[in-house]
């Protein structure tokens, strides 16, 4: 059974995202195993780590409800706040046969502008699906 590694943090509500994930599941069995990296929340020029991590928790608690109740295996971490570390560190423990990352729309994402997708393609020999929500998400502040 392929398992996929999502990777995404403000963007797991996403419909994209979900459209991308559904389309795995109809396409027979599958797993899903979901790294929330704890970007920070930015205010001004401060951020709150409880806040940080709370928000991550919230969104995977979420996405894997949202998965499990479509049937699948599904379970997850809140990782390293760079997604490329968190990727690395999650495929030490779980081997996986696909990476997907989502991220925000051009030009409000910082893993866009840290060239996020590029780094990890770099970094891993599995394929690397990108999806990018065509709107933000409400909650969407720049991770």
């Amino acid at each position: 059974m392929p398992t996929h590694l999502v990777i995404a943090n403000q963007t797991l509500s996403s419909e994209e995202l979900r459209l991308e994930i559904s389309q795995r599941i109809q396409a027979g069995p599958v797993s899903f195993y979901v790294v929330v990296p704890a970007t920070p929340i930015q205010h001004a020029l401060t951020w709150d780590e409880r806040e940080t991590l709370q928000a991550a928790r919230e969104r995977l608690a979420a996405i894997l409800g949202w998965m499990r109740g479509r049937g699948v295996e599904a379970d997850g971490e809140i990782g390293d706040r760079d997604p490329v570390n968190a990727t690395l560190d999650a495929l030490r423990r779980r081997p996986a046969d696909e990476i997907i990352l989502s991220t925000l729309p051009t030009g409000r994402s910082r893993w866009i502008r840290q060239d996020v997708p590029t780094r990890l393609r770099r970094a891993v020999l599995l394929p690397v699906t990108v999806v990018t929500p065509t709107r933000e998400p409400l909650e969407a502040a720049s991770a």
